[in-house]
């Protein structure tokens, strides 16, 4: 009998292993007290819906009868997306790392019933290759363990578990002192500019980019480097530079202008043909103009929906004469493509990935004077707050077409989400995306984020991990209050964006390339603050100088006079008394301001001497 439960869920990932003959559940308190009773293990299988290697594990062995049966007997078998729940993908990673250094999707864990982790690993082929078992011998390793060597499972287990608890507690009060000269907590500018030095000997000066094969186009990384250039460093500029034109001119950025996961090869090869939402709107805030539209495009025209929000992801694979191919129909040609079927979407859409568009989108919009850019993270904003946000407060992580995922918000939605709304907000000259920013800021500080009852449980929650691919959410919450506190004069914004980063740009100045849009942040906190507010009826010449001298510490905002009044009336002090002069553009240091500038040219001369 197939009691698969995946059918009627919402994520488009669980919904491909709908038709399996696995006896499928989903994350939760039932499919644990499932196994408790009957004193099995949980075999936990995490992917997304464009994972390749999640779909030939699918074809080779979750479609297999027999595998299907013996799971039946023996386990109870979770399908998680990593996508709708990251935090049980933080979770499981961070048990995964004591078995294998190769972690990626699918992960394969197996679990007590009380979710402590006992052991895991990635892709299993359907036979022997070499040294690396078949699935089924993983699943009979693990039921002999788990019958013939049950303390030691369980003794394991435990530790494990509490390894992970003490980990996440000496993370948090283990870290080095600040050193002499930086910001209380915060890594010195001097050591942060440092870190370009060690960026520069691990540059690929063949091929450019970093490191070997795969190659990632670490957005994050790069806007690192774009800050420490700004700020002065001019090595990190030219760093940048080399990194985003190889990107561009390799087989990574598509004819469309989208740009692939990573490159299987060192020279950017071959790429890894799916396409996420989060590489190519993270490489819209560094991206040159050329590059930017080119990703904006791909945006507007593949993964937007029709109501402007972005959903999630392009596959890899696409249906090629009958049958199910990798990357094919990428290798076509433009015009070829438009008569084949194109591969399909992971159509969630994420709260805070799309935070994360808005940003990039609005970052780029600004300074490249690319107003559909700016249109579209409108209108993706305000699909978002329609249909996530209520009462501004972020209740919804993930939907689909088929409806409203149960999985909890996690700091990546509130944070992004807030950091993307005030970039928005400073582009447009719209005050309402700037109080609702603020509204997800004060509920990130207040910790007022649900944790999952079978992590809770288990005590395991790890919180937000590290990435090399995606903004962290901590950090995009600190970025968020570090604007608001400038906007507001409320110096306990950028006290807690200092607490929010500080552990995380200390590590980031050892190990950069999982910290680096702390280290982004870092700096900012420690550069002198300067704002410079435009107000006029008809901004576009001035407003364009000011979004062009953006740096670590700058603080940019557009508004026309009625806007400066809207500003200041909700309590965002930077905007009083400034809605009297039009045209006007006001260049302060630490809310201390010049006389206003009346023309480019004043303006220009401003901001060449400050």
């Amino acid at each position: 009998m197939n009691d698969n439960r995946l059918g009627t869920a919402v994520s488009p990932y669980l919904r491909l292993h709908a038709d399996n003959p696995v006896d499928w559940r989903e994350w939760g308190p039932d499919a644990f007290a499932e196994a408790r009773e009957r004193d099995v293990p949980v075999l936990v299988s995490i992917g997304y819906a464009t994972c390749h290697w999640c779909h030939v594990m699918a074809r080779e062995s979750f479609a297999d009868p027999e595998v299907a049966e013996l799971l039946r007997r023996d386990f109870v078998a979770v399908k998680v997306d990593r996508e709708e729940r990251p935090d049980v993908d933080s979770s499981t990673m961070a048990a995964a790392a004591a078995f294998t250094e190769q972690l990626g999707w699918p992960l394969t864990a197996f679990m007590t019933p009380d979710a402590h982790v006992f052991f895991a690993g990635t892709y299993s082929p359907p036979t022997p290759v070499g040294q690396h078992p078949s699935f089924r011998q993983v699943l009979g390793a693990v039921l002999d363990a788990w019958r013939d060597r049950r303390g030691e499972v369980d003794a394991n287990a435990t530790a494990l578990a509490t390894a992970i608890r003490q980990g996440a507690l000496d993370a948090a009060q283990d870290e080095p002192g600040a050193p002499a000269g930086a910001e209380p907590g915060l890594p010195s500018v001097g050591a942060i500019h440092d870190v370009v030095i060690a960026l520069q000997r691990s540059e690929d000066t063949t091929y450019g980019g970093f490191g070997g094969a795969p190659k990632f186009p670490s957005a994050p990384l790069l806007e690192f480097l774009a800050d420490a250039g700004a700020d002065g460093v001019a090595e990190a500029s030219a760093l940048v530079e080399r990194s985003l034109r190889a990107i561009a001119e390799s087989e990574l950025t598509d004819p469309d202008g989208g740009v692939f996961r990573y490159a299987t090869r060192r020279d950017w090869s071959v790429p890894h043909y799916e396409r996420m939402l989060y590489d190519n709107a993270n490489l819209l805030a560094v991206a040159p103009r050329d590059q930017a539209r080119g990703i904006a495009d791909f945006l507007r025209d593949t993964l937007r929906r029709s109501d402007g929000a972005f959903v999630a992801a392009q596959d890899s694979e696409s249906t090629i004469d009958g049958r199910r191919v990798e990357g094919e129909w990428y290798r076509r040609p433009l015009a070829e493509r438009s008569t084949l079927d194109p591969p399909p979407l992971d159509d969630q859409v994420l709260t805070g990935w799309n935070g994360l568009a808005i940003r990039g989108l609005a970052i780029a919009g600004a300074r490249h004077g690319d107003d559909a850019m700016i249109a579209a993270a409108r209108a993706a904003a305000d699909a978002i707050i329609d249909a996530h946000v209520r009462d501004g407060h972020v209740v919804v992580r993930s939907s689909t077409p088929r409806g409203v995922s149960t999985a909890p918000p996690t700091i990546e939605d509130v944070g992004l989400l807030a950091e993307g709304l005030l970039e928005l907000a400073l582009v447009t000259g719209q005050v309402g995306y700037a109080t609702v920013a603020r509204s997800l800021v004060d509920d990130g500080l207040r910790g007022a984020l649900d944790v999952d009852p079978v992590l809770a449980s288990a005590g395991t929650a790890t919180g937000e991990q590290p990435q090399t691919a995606l903004r962290s959410g901590t950090v995009a919450l600190g970025g968020a209050a570090t604007m608001l506190g400038t906007l507001t004069g409320d110096d306990t914004y950028r006290a807690a964006a200092v607490a929010l980063v500080a552990d995380r740009a200390r590590t980031g100045v050892q190990r950069p390339l999982g910290h680096a849009d702390a280290l982004g942040l870092a700096l900012a906190l420690q550069r002198p603050s300067r704002e410079v507010v435009v107000v006029s009826e008809h901004p576009s010449e001035l407003g364009v100088v000011a979004f062009g001298a953006r740096r670590p510490g700058t603080l940019v905002l557009v508004v026309t006079p009625a806007q400066a009044g809207d500003w200041a009336a909700s309590g965002f002090a930077l905007l009083e008394g400034r809605a009297t002069k039009d045209p006007a553009a006001y260049v302060c240091h630490d809310r201390v301001c010049a006389l206003p500038a009346r023309s480019v040219e004043q303006l220009t001369g401003q901001l060449a001497s400050s």
